[in-house]
Formats: C-alpha cells, structure tokens, sequence
C-alpha cells in the first residue's frame, strides 16, 4: 500500500511539473575532495619535509573544495563552477586552471536528458576541445533509506560506474604494505631504501567506483551534478568514496529566467578522443621525468 501512494504521489508531482512550461531551478552544490597522503615523496631534488607536506596537502585541499552552480528546466541543466576572486597576493593561479582539467572542473557541463546527451567545454594544455558524448547510463539500485537535505526528503540510490581515467579525483594512494616479502625484495626502490620520485607512481586508478546519491522526488526532475542523472527525482548529494557533492542551496522557478544551452567553443571530440588527448600527454610527461636523479616539482613549488 504504501508503494502505491508512493507511485501515485511521483505521477501527480510529473504532472504538476510539465503543467509549469516555464519551470525552472536553480541549485547551488558544495563539492569537496579528500586530499591524498604524499608521505614518502619527493619534491625537486629534495625529500618532502613534514612542514612542506602539510602546506602542500592544505593548497590541494583548498583547490579540491569548489561551488558549482546546477541551473535546469525539465529536460536540459547547466553545470558549472561558480567564479571566485583569488585573495591579493595568493599564488596558483595558472596551477588551479591546470588542475581543473584533471579534477572534474573548469568547463560548462550541458546536459540534455531527453536525447541523452551531454557537453562539455574543456580546457588541456593550452587547448580548447568541445567533448559531445552520450551520457552514461548507470544501473541505479534504489533503496528504501531516508534523509532530509535542506529540508526535502531524499532518498538512497547506489550504482557502480567504471571510473574515468583522465579525472585524477580518482586517485588512490598506492598501499605498499599489501606487497608480499618476497615482492619487495625483487623491488630495488625497497631494497635500497629509496621512495618512489614520480608522483604518479605513487597512486593507482580503480576499475571500478561505488556511488551513493541522494534524490529528492519533491523536485521531480531527472538531474543532477555533474554527469549524474537518471533517478526519479533531482540528486542533492553524491559520494563516489573521495569526492561528496552537496546540495546547500534549491531555488526554483525565480522571476529571472537563465538561458540554458550547451557551450560551443572548442574543436569538437568525443569523450574517448578527448581521454586519449589527455593520456597521450601525461604519458609524454612520464617518460620526460623517468629517469631522472630527482623527482618533478610537486605543486605548489616554485
């Protein structure tokens, strides 16, 4: 019985919603990424102190914490970092643009869910790539847990989704202590005493991400932050294990309408092209610093 009222309650929100031509919202959404550990590295032709680790790990957290802007209608939404002014003085500005590229950031994210497709504008290494993409579908379990976010009643709904090689948010530090003796003693780097000096060997991808979301079918729209969608209800949080996006803010449909349409600078690809062009040139970067005595310069350095 109660999954009927459920049912019957989804079916007249849809229907007061598509009455509502001009409907539209507005969500305001904190994302916040958990730092990695970068003990045992090195920075330059120097180990990394205690004091430069923790001001090196307290720049990455700051440029991991972004406030994105989620504007949508019934079937299309915007998604974008909101812009912010750097304190006077404050350095890293070329590094935050570097780093949005790999951190799911510094793009205009257009999703259109009737024809499944998404757009995003993307700037690497001085390049500017228009990505236009079907979006993923993921096989949602939705689940009878419950919570309120800014005061709607949200619902639990988890998937797995395979994770994306070119957002380095999915970085994993690498757990050595899992080797086997006999393993670390065919590594030459443990047998010497040495720590590894490229920084990415220091961290692994997964295959594979577990994600919660939270939807509310109060806002009955099939949205979401980032490229997250496909639940009956719009999503106010998602955790992938690393990185948790929250809604703080919900407006809907204000006196001020926003135009919503997908960006259309850049050379068009796909994601796949797109992945590819990224690897391509992280690999280059891995090979330029292989071998070398000392380790690149971690960020933050000079």
């Amino acid at each position: 019985m109660k999954n009927i009222y459920y049912c019957l309650f989804l079916m007249f929100a849809f229907t007061q919603l598509h009455a509502q031509k001009d409907f539209q919202g507005m969500a305001v959404y904190e994302s916040k990424t958990q730092a990695p550990k970068i003990e045992g590295m090195r920075g330059g032709n120097r180990d990394i102190t205690p004091e430069m680790q923790k001001n090196i790990e307290e720049r990455m957290k700051k440029m991991l914490e972004k406030t994105f802007i989620l504007n949508f209608d019934k079937s299309a939404s915007v998604y974008k970092e909101e812009e912010k002014l750097e304190a006077p003085g404050q350095q890293g500005g070329g590094m935050r643009v570097m780093m949005n590229s790999f951190m799911g950031g510094g793009g205009t994210f257009y999703k259109d869910v009737k024809t499944k497709s998404y757009t995003v504008d993307k700037e690497f290494m001085g390049k500017e790539f228009l990505v236009i993409d079907s979006l993923p579908k993921l096989n949602w379990k939705l689940e009878p847990e419950t919570k309120q976010i800014g005061g709607y009643t949200c619902y639990r709904a988890t998937a797995v989704k395979e994770a994306s090689k070119t957002d380095f948010r999915n970085f994993r530090p690498k757990n050595n202590d899992e080797k086997k003796p006999e393993d670390k003693k065919d590594d030459p780097k443990k047998t010497s005493g040495e720590t590894k000096t490229n920084f990415e060997d220091n961290f692994e991808m997964p295959k594979e991400i577990i994600v919660t979301a939270w939807y509310s079918p109060e806002i009955p729209v099939n949205q979401g932050p980032e490229n997250y969608w496909g639940l009956p209800g719009l999503i106010l949080e998602v955790n992938d294990g690393r990185t948790t996006i929250l809604c703080s803010k919900i407006v809907l449909n204000a006196k001020d309408k926003v135009t919503i349409k997908a960006s259309t600078k850049g050379k068009v690809v796909s994601q796949k092209e797109y992945d590819e062009t990224v690897m391509k040139k992280m690999e280059e970067f891995r090979e330029m610093n292989r071998g070398r005595t000392s380790g690149p310069t971690i960020m933050g350095g000079r």
